[in-house]
């Protein structure tokens, strides 16, 4: 399935395996985490913030060392960094239509003290407030004694925007010499903003969101003669976040006999926590300029807790994950001209449920107790992933590396098959579901004796902003009310319109020696 324009997802076995695994992760702050995503819901490039050599040229980092980037990766990659230095990658990122954008400032030094090296990097971010895709006008109707009527132009505020920081340290030492080194790092972000969050939660009036990301890593990189290297890092993630969501919901005052709204505060709690293992093995082939690696990514993940977003109509409880990545790269540096391809395979498996709150009578007869699975979302993923791009290095006023450019693409083509076992109408159902996300990447390099500047574009199509068929309520029967009060702005269908994110970054590489 793939998201050219609005897409509808109404049928029951897609509206539970939204409710299963909508954005179980959240985007992975750091590279060797894998996400997890069951729609092709876009949330912007948040979190990719940090310098890299290769963005321009889709990415591709199998078998292409990238200075910049790897010690964010594997924290004893630090080690190829021989000189200091002080990095700078302003980030810009929007959404299409005007419906997400933010901005990121992150800056960073690096310094070297006999077999010793670290890193610090802090950064300040703005994340605008998400806006869905304007609906379509519904048609009159009947809903419940609420008569249902277009809604009309809305008059409130823009959303606001909201401001989130990171900080990273790393340290680590060569040991034996140059050929082995040892580094542990440490990332931490408050976030007070995720983009897309609110849109899944399109009845609300408003959402608070507060909670914090924290990544703690030991990394290995051995080297051996003949430019052959392995590296290994051992990590340990744990994202948490709360959201107050309010809500408007109408309620019938008997002292007045009239209807009455009032304001209501619903918190979800959304936490997962992940262990991953990664390794690299990275050799030349053959003599022409060629090299080839390999990588192996494990991540074990547990979701304690899954929000209740208001887009689905069943409650989620706790579950857990299993995810690999198996990949395979080749590059090849011809003179000024470099090459490099990635593919990656990753099979994923899942397992959610939805606990009982009280005692639930079955279609069989059967009492499911207080906290027993009434419904389990068993998920299975076969993933692609693909990087491929181009390099070509410039010579200006004599100096033959003093500019390059870069082309490349990304394809990530996500593939799964949900079984469903509800234990209360004692059944099951399958479902499969695809989509295809692509990312043209491009970039422009800029050497002087005394700084690097370099600029890095992508624009990734292929997913969608959730819109829910909604409308406004006019009051036609009080009685409907004096049973219990009922949301304003109730949610439908959920329909993705399809978006494209374009992010821009600029980065400074300056060496302080």
């Amino acid at each position: 399935m793939t998201v050219p324009g609005p897409v509808a997802w109404r049928a029951a076995p897609r509206a539970l395996a939204l409710s299963a695994l909508l954005l179980t992760l959240a985007p992975p702050l750091w590279a060797q985490l894998i996400s997890i995503k069951t729609v092709p819901i876009v949330q912007g490039d948040q979190f990719d913030i940090y310098p890299s050599q290769h963005q321009g040229m889709g990415g591709a980092s199998i078998a292409l060392a990238d200075t910049l980037l790897d010690p964010f990766r594997n924290p004893a990659r630090g080690a190829r960094l021989t000189v200091p230095r002080f990095f700078g990658s302003p980030t810009f990122y929007g959404v299409s239509n005007g419906t997400g954008g933010g901005r990121t400032l992150p800056v960073a030094a690096f310094a070297q003290r006999g077999a010793w090296y670290g890193c610090l990097s802090l950064a300040v971010q703005e994340v605008d407030g998400s806006q869905s895709p304007a609906p379509p006008l519904t048609p009159p109707g009947v809903f419940t004694g609420v008569a249902l009527v277009p809604n009309p132009p809305s008059t409130a505020p823009p959303p606001q925007s909201h401001g989130n920081a990171y900080a990273f340290a790393l340290l680590g030492t060569t040991l034996a010499g140059p050929r082995l080194s040892l580094a542990a790092s440490v990332s931490w972000a408050r976030l007070n903003a995720v983009d897309g969050v609110d849109l899944l939660y399109p009845g609300s009036q408003g959402i608070d969101q507060f909670g914090h990301a924290v990544d703690v890593r030991l990394g290995l990189l051995k080297n051996w003669p003949g430019d052959r290297s392995l590296d290994a890092v051992l990590l340990y993630n744990r994202f948490g976040m709360s959201q107050d969501v309010t809500y408007s919901e109408l309620f019938w005052d008997p002292g007045t006999q009239r209807a009455l709204q009032r304001a209501r505060v619903d918190s979800e709690i959304d936490r997962t926590d992940a262990w991953g293992l990664h390794v690299q093995y990275e050799r030349p082939l053959g003599t022409s300029g060629w090299r080839i690696g390999w990588i192996a990514t494990g991540n074990l993940m547990s979701h304690p807790k899954i929000p209740n977003y208001e887009i689905m109509s069943i409650p989620r409880d706790p579950g857990h994950s299993d995810a690999l990545q198996l990949g395979v790269g080749v590059a090849r540096t011809n003179g000024p001209a470099t090459f490099g391809l990635d593919a990656v395979y990753e099979p994923i498996w899942s397992l959610t449920y939805a606990a009982a709150p009280v005692p639930t009578e079955t279609a069989l007869g059967d009492t499911i107790p207080v906290g027993g699975k009434t419904i389990e979302n068993r998920f299975r993923f076969s993933n692609a992933l693909f990087r491929m791009g181009v390099a070509r290095e410039l010579p200006i006023g004599g100096r033959p590396r003093a500019a390059a450019w870069q082309l490349g693409v990304a394809v990530h083509a996500i593939h799964y098959w949900l079984r469903q076992e509800d234990h209360v109408q004692d059944a099951s159902r399958a479902s499969e579901n695809w989509w295809v996300e692509w990312t043209p990447t491009w970039g422009l390099t800029l050497r002087f004796p005394e700084l690097e500047l370099r600029y890095s574009g992508r624009v990734t199509t292929g997913t969608g902003r959730p819109q829910a068929q909604t409308g406004a309520f006019v009051l036609n029967d009080p009685a409907a009310l004096r049973a219990g009060g009922v949301i304003v702005a109730p949610n439908g269908p959920l329909t993705l319109e399809g978006v494209n994110v374009v992010t821009h970054q600029f980065s400074l590489s300056l060496p302080l020696r």
